[in-house]
């Protein structure tokens, strides 16, 4: 495109983001980005969320990325609106999710000084905190610097890209070519890899699939749960990434995240062949990195991502594929050849039942409210398009373990283990979809840590339906101190303000659950609200025992 009429670097910057197809991005307002505040003003095609904090900002951007498998938006102040936001980077860099932070900055001729709020991004937000952190110093060159954000966010394994932006630089009225957005498609993989693994699997008697990472696109997730089919082939899904392949599907046994099946656990370490597909193979997927011998496993792996680098980055696979997911199931699917063994079946079905038996609830009156009932009654009333987000804490080990996942439904959970970041998704959810249910989770430790975001749910008009369970705790460190330090309690109790009427005062529902019989009614309400014209967001305070701190575990036993 011809460079045109001169334009502030502002104007020059907003244009670029409408340019990419971006139309919703989050900010915190702030003094050193005010001419891009003002381009905002004259760009309705861009809807500009107005957070309350940087770091719910940053969340919000995050889950929008997690949603969409494009970059989320994020637009906050110099120094401390950077170092709130670095949460949310840190969250897109360590779930691989797409997300460009835009940072206002000093004036070029203030920078070194220590100016009012000044920091070096590209050395607070560099590598490996990001894939790439720069400052924009020439306002001629914000298109091909944001072209360029948006190339390194997506490609390869996706993640943050943070652009600082000089105050003054901004201001600067230039002349410059907008750059149309470059469509970045993942490498498939040669028809030699799909040949071996091809190979590979024929010999195999117990092999199975482990799924996770990012790029799971409705096609990718279509196409693998076909080539999953034909195969007979057990799939299990990586921490918080259950929405790859839906639960109630006969060949899904289950997920590696905290709270783990054991007998799961034991499967994965007794196979002889495994399928990590798009996962990146950590800590928590691995089980504290014991699920295979390192560095040679002694299953056959195969390990196929978007990004060699992450391939023989902890475990040398059998056989090592780079290319992006949708790809790869794209031509794996194209190029099947295996013929069933009758014992690969029964090992199927035995890793079925055994996590069929391991999501039964058993329901009983030990205590009120139940947290056994509250996921039974979740998992009867939630629609199969639901979109869940969770926080960190031990109640999510429930929804982990009970709830049922799978597209058209979406779950949005930080396996960076992020607090506070439950609600801010399910804010960011229900902007996005407005016509589904979008269920947010946080324990009473992490909501108040972003709870200030219900102001922009009312503000926005969104309408999620956020459960706070409340035991008084930070419950996980609890659970691991009396593991290690039993009865010797510090730092972990919480004294918590009245929840429902707390959330009644930004203008949401509030409703207070202290028995069982009181909580289908509350979610049967807030439904009604959420899904109604009047789109007005609900927090549901479940006033949990301590000792239920599990599933099927006290508090006193550990």
């Amino acid at each position: 495109m011809a460079k045109g009429k001169p334009r502030s670097g502002g104007r020059i910057l907003v244009d670029a983001l409408k340019n990419h197809g971006v139309t919703t991005a989050f900010c915190v307002a702030g003094e050193s980005y005010l001419d891009v505040l003002d381009a905002f003003y004259d760009t309705p095609e861009i809807r500009l969320v107005t957070c309350r904090q940087e770091g719910g900002a940053a969340f919000m951007a995050e889950a929008q990325g997690k949603l969409t498998g494009k970059p989320g938006i994020c637009l906050v102040t110099r120094g401390p609106g950077a170092c709130n936001a670095s949460i949310g980077v840190h969250t897109a860099m360590q779930d691989s999710t797409p997300m460009i932070l835009l940072v206002g900055q000093v004036a070029r001729d203030q920078i070194g000084r220590e100016a009012f709020q000044e920091i070096d991004y590209r050395r607070f937000f560099a590598p490996p905190v990001t894939k790439w952190a720069e400052q924009i110093d020439c306002a001629t060159r914000i298109p091909e610097m944001i072209a360029r954000a948006f190339r390194i966010a997506t490609e390869g394994r996706p993640g943050p890209v943070v652009l600082a932006l000089p105050e003054d630089m901004l201001c600067d009225a230039v002349r410059a070519a907008d750059v149309p957005p470059l469509s970045v498609r993942p490498s498939p993989p040669v028809k030699e890899d799909i040949t071996a693994l091809n190979t590979l699997l024929g010999k195999a008697k117990h092999p199975l699939a482990l799924i996770g990472g990012s790029g799971w696109t409705d096609k990718a997730v279509q196409d693998f749960t076909e080539i999953a089919e034909t195969l007979g082939l057990p799939v299990a899904c990586g921490f918080r990434r259950q929405d790859a392949f839906a639960s109630r599907h006969d060949n899904y046994i289950g997920e590696l995240g905290t709270g783990a099946n054991p007998k799961l656990v034991k499967r994965v370490r007794e196979a002889d062949f495994v399928l990590a597909l798009g996962t990146r193979l950590s800590e928590i997927v691995t089980q504290g990195y014991t699920l295979f011998d390192v560095p040679l496993p002694r299953q056959n792996l195969v390990h196929v991502h978007a990004a060699a680098a992450e391939i023989g980055k902890v475990y040398s696979p059998a056989l090592g594929i780079a290319a992006g997911t949708e790809e790869f199931c794209a031509a794996w699917k194209t190029q099947l050849s295996f013929t069933q063994k009758p014992a690969w079946t029964k090992w199927r079905k035995t890793a079925r039942q055994d996590y069929l038996d391991w999501t039964t609830i058993k329901k009983t009156d030990t205590f009120t409210p139940d947290m056994d009932y509250i996921f039974s009654t979740l998992r009867e009333t939630l629609p199969d398009d639901a979109i869940i987000t969770t926080d960190a804490g031990n109640f999510s080990v429930w929804a982990q373990r009970y709830l049922s996942y799978g597209r058209p439904g979406r779950l949005l959970a930080p396996t960076s283990g992020a607090m506070g970041y439950g609600l801010p998704a399910a804010v960011s959810a229900a902007i996005a979809h407005p016509d589904r249910v979008v269920i947010g989770m946080a324990g009473d430790g992490g909501i108040l840590m972003n709870g200030q975001e219900i102001a922009t749910a009312v503000q926005q008009q969104a309408a999620p339906v956020m459960l706070v369970f409340d035991n008084g705790m930070y419950g996980t460190i609890r659970t691991h101190q009396e593991k290690t330090y039993p009865g010797r309690i510090s730092a972990t109790n919480l004294h918590n303000p009245d929840f429902a009427a707390w959330a009644e005062s930004f203008g949401a529902n509030g409703f207070s659950v202290n028995q069982n019989s009181d909580f289908p009614a509350a979610l049967n309400a807030a439904l009604g609200d959420a899904l109604s014209d009047r789109k007005k967001p609900s927090l549901i305070e479940i006033n949990m025992d301590s000792e239920q701190i599990l599933p099927g575990k006290r508090l006193s036993q550990i």
